[in-house]
């Protein structure tokens, strides 16, 4: 039977948790923990941090946040959630045998399901004004913000973030597509961990949020805003060996900068690898529909992986570990804003 999986709630924060560090909260907290904090205005703005461990951005931002407000009090309510913090100890996405943090917010028996309705159960009573969940990437990617639901106050709080916004409905069990029946929400992508541009970003739209009094109604302008759509997962199955550059025995070798390639919108034609077996492209493309759609992406010609249609990657990752917890990349199409 499966360790339950408490969800820890506090109405203050355990003295001098602002000033530690990311791997050091699991010796303050005994697991993912909910801390609510008053503030001038009583709906909270809910922030997630550490749904995967090795992301620190968010938590980083959240002490600048607490530091900031510490003698004035936070001109609106703050839901903390500080999520896998077994995994940020060790620095790692998750831990070997535990689920994803961030696909754990849909449908399932759980205990770490379990864990999640409680936290949507809190904060529905609580009135939550807005959900913010913060991420890095291990691969290079501008900062970007992630809605669910093609609705103005989605709009609005994507774009407080900055003007690159990704839409998609699959996966459908994080925490932003959750939130999305309580309030806006929106995952924002921070850069790579450690980064102080991510740190800092990530700490301005958290203030900024904060101090919204209502959430805009008019529509968001059409230059205000780069739209995309993600149509598919990309991943590579465990049978299959690859590396980045080359090296004895992998069925795929891919080009060692393939990250460079992110929000980058590649023409039909464009090699992505190299195959040593079969002669088939070796990966999978996963639409909103569950179906693997690999040929209608991928194509091997001359024992290259090549693009059949135009699309423009995302999260394109060499961090071979990532991608077996999770995926290659995904990729995107420019939809058309018209506010």
């Amino acid at each position: 039977m499966a360790e339950p999986v408490e969800l820890t709630v506090l109405d203050a924060l355990p003295e001098g948790l602002e000033k530690r560090t990311a791997a050091e909260l699991h010796e303050y907290l005994p697991g993912p923990s909910l801390i609510h904090l008053p503030g001038r205005r009583p709906e909270p703005v809910f922030v997630s941090a550490l749904l995967h461990g090795n992301e620190d951005t968010g938590w980083e931002a959240l002490k600048r946040i607490l530091n900031k407000y510490e003698t004035t009090g936070l001109p609106r309510a703050l839901s903390l959630f500080i999520g896998n913090v077994a995994a940020a100890a060790k620095g790692q996405r998750r831990l070997d045998g535990q689920p994803d943090y961030n696909r754990i917010w849909g449908e399932g028996d759980s205990p770490e399901h379990a864990m999640t309705r409680k936290v949507l159960e809190e904060m529905a009573g609580r009135e939550v004004f807005a959900a913010i969940d913060i991420h890095n990437n291990t691969g290079r990617n501008p900062h970007y913000g992630c809605i669910n639901r093609l609705a103005t106050p989605f709009f609005h709080m994507a774009t407080l973030f900055g003007r690159t916004v990704v839409y998609f409905t699959k996966p459908d069990s994080v925490l932003s597509m959750a939130f999305a029946d309580l309030c806006p929400s929106v995952t924002v992508e921070c850069g790579q961990p450690g980064e102080e541009a991510g740190i800092a970003h990530a700490m301005e739209f958290i203030d900024a949020s904060l101090h919204l009094s209502e959430m805009p109604e008019h529509p968001v302008a059409s230059g205000d805003i780069h739209l995309f759509h993600t149509m598919a997962i990309i991943k590579i199955p465990e049978a299959v060996n690859f590396s980045f550059g080359e090296a004895a025995g992998a069925d795929i070798h891919f080009d060692p900068d393939l990250d460079r390639l992110n929000f980058t919108e590649l023409p039909k034609g464009t090699v992505l690898g190299h195959v040593n077996r079969d002669r088939t492209p070796l990966l999978e493309a996963w639409n909103e529909q569950g179906l693997d759609v690999c040929n209608h992406y991928f194509e091997v010609v001359d024992d290259e992986i090549r693009l059949k249609r135009p699309v423009m990657p995302s999260m394109l990752t060499l961090d071979e570990r990532v991608i077996r917890q999770d995926c290659l990349c995904y990729f995107m199409e420019r939809l058309e804003f018209t506010g």
